[in-house]
């Protein structure tokens, strides 16, 4: 009997023999707003990576089902107090206001209730009823099944608390009020995985962007003395539950890799050229599933279809592996011309089954 998609992909998680590379391509709302019905005939000619697609299901005519609370000059208060606001239509916004830039406010300050749900970053919450639905229609369907936690869950909600300057002088000075706003960080997100860990699922995902574009903000010495212990209880909270664990985070990254795998990370997606195809298959190919992200700044943008596939090539033949191990993620963005999004679709599409033995 043929295994499912969702058997093949956990296998790929787990490294336990399944060399296909599951590739994902993220069309974000702008791209869809500038090239519309163009956009939507490269998609319905790349069945492989859009299966699901259905012609006129992206209502790209209409800004507002589009952007949703992401339209420029936008602001929102989130269930934490910050405030966000939105300045490039479809895009994510910056927090402008801290609620915690004074330690005196910490005295009165109450985090948001776990009970209702999930809030993803910079959004209304996500009740638990509804979060409970989706679970179980993706388990009628045989998917495999994920839960998200909000991105910027730990070290990025700690600097939209204080404010990043203030954050990072608090790692040096450590006033008495750090320990403190790690401690309640901490324990809402333990709630929340508390609460996933009776769904049965697959897959919880999180996102922290630790990284700069070429170092990160923090020493690997701070990282471990003020982020690691309370990824770790994070993260073996979710696992002893049986789920795996999948960690985005953006910059270069390379310095606590081994951190990260020792707190309990499952699937680490990262991105390429700021931390080196090399360095990735010399730190962790083969210790953790490696989900790239391929690379949004410089080649899929300018690069030409060329130069885009023989990127893509180079990232699975370093990093992939008939055991598995490797997935790839491109994220699409307005500035991307058609015959680059083009060039994706094709490049990947072609290189998934490059180690397919399942």
């Amino acid at each position: 009997m043929a295994e499912s998609n969702r058997e093949r992909y956990l296998k790929v998680v787990d490294m336990k023999g399944c060399g296909w590379v599951p590739c994902r391509v993220g069309l974000f709302p702008s791209t869809w707003y500038k090239y519309k019905e163009k956009l939507e005939a490269i998609v319905i000619n790349h069945n492989k990576l859009f299966p699901n697609f259905s012609k006129g299901s992206i209502k790209y005519s209409d800004p507002s089902s589009l952007f949703g609370i992401r339209r420029a000059g936008n602001s929102f208060v989130d269930e934490w107090g910050c405030v966000w606001q939105f300045n490039i239509d479809g895009l994510q916004g910056q927090v402008i206001k801290h609620p915690l830039e004074d330690w005196n406010n910490l005295k009165n300050y109450s985090p948001p209730d776990p009970d209702k749900g999930i809030a993803p970053e910079g959004e209304p919450t996500i009740s638990w009823e509804v979060i409970e639905s989706s679970v179980e229609n993706a388990r009628r369907r045989g998917d495999v099944v994920t839960v998200g936690m909000p991105h910027g869950f730990f070290f990025m909600r700690l600097h939209y608390l204080r404010g990043f300057t203030n954050l990072m002088k608090d790692f040096v000075l450590e006033p008495t009020g750090l320990e403190k706003l790690i401690e309640i960080v901490t324990n809402y997100n333990l709630a929340l995985v508390e609460r996933i860990a009776k769904l049965n699922v697959d897959i919880v995902t999180f996102g922290d962007d630790l990284g700069l574009q070429d170092r990160m903000p923090i020493s690997e010495k701070t990282f471990r003395k003020f982020i690691f212990p309370s990824y770790k209880k994070i993260f073996q909270k979710v696992r002893s539950s049986g789920a795996r664990v999948y960690l985005h985070s953006d910059g270069h990254i390379m310095e606590v890799v081994d951190d990260l795998i020792e707190a309990g990370v499952s699937v680490i997606n990262l991105q390429d050229r700021v931390n080196g195809i090399e360095n990735i298959e010399k730190k962790i190919k083969g210790r953790v599933c490696i989900d790239l992200d391929i690379d949004r700044q410089y080649i899929v943008p300018f690069g030409t279809p060329e130069i885009i596939k023989e990127h893509i090539k180079n990232a699975v033949t370093s990093l992939g592996s008939k055991n598995g191990g490797l997935m790839l993620y491109s994220e699409i963005h307005a500035d991307v011309p058609l015959r680059n999004i083009d060039a994706v679709c094709n490049a990947m599409e072609e290189f998934m089954d490059y180690y397919d033995n399942c």
